[in-house]
C-alpha cells in the first residue's frame, strides 16, 4: 500500500506533491532543490553551493525516515547547464561512495524558484 510523507525538517513542498512516496520495499524522494529550509529561499548564488544545499536536503529528508545515503539505488539529476557537470559531479562524490548508485544527469531549460540544480532519488527500505 503506499504511504505518503511530507518533511517536517526539510524544505516545504511549493505544489501539491509528497516529500516522498514509500511502495513495498522502494521509496521514491520527489525532487529537492536548493531551499535552505528555514528560509525557504535559494542557499546559494553558485553551483557549487546549490548542489550541496540539494544532498543536505536529501540527507535530512532521509533521516527523517531513518534512511541514509547509502540507501539511494538511483537518482536523477537535473541541471540548467551541462558545463557544471564536472563541479557537480565532485560534489557528489563527496555524498557518495564508495558504492555509487545507478545516475542519471540531464540539461533542463529551467528549474522551480530559478535553480541551477534539482536531485530526485529511488531509494531501497530494506
Amino acid at each position: 500500500m503506499k504511504k505518503c510523507f511530507l518533511s517536517q525538517r526539510g524544505p516545504k513542498a511549493i505544489g501539491p506533491y509528497s516529500t516522498a512516496v514509500m511502495q513495498g520495499s522502494v521509496c521514491y524522494l520527489s525532487g529537492m532543490i536548493p531551499v535552505d529550509p528555514a528560509t525557504g529561499a535559494l542557499a546559494a548564488p553558485d553551483v557549487q553551493g546549490q548542489a550541496r544545499q540539494v544532498f543536505e536536503n536529501i540527507k535530512t529528508v532521509l533521516g527523517e525516515l531513518n534512511l541514509s545515503m547509502a540507501d539511494i539505488l538511483k537518482t536523477t539529476v537535473f541541471l540548467t547547464d551541462l558545463n557544471s557537470f564536472g563541479a557537480v559531479n565532485g560534489i557528489y562524490a563527496e555524498y557518495f561512495g564508495p558504492d555509487y548508485p545507478a545516475r542519471s544527469c540531464v540539461q533542463v531549460s529551467a528549474l522551480p524558484m530559478g535553480a541551477q540544480i534539482e536531485v530526485e532519488a529511488t531509494v531501497a527500505l530494506e
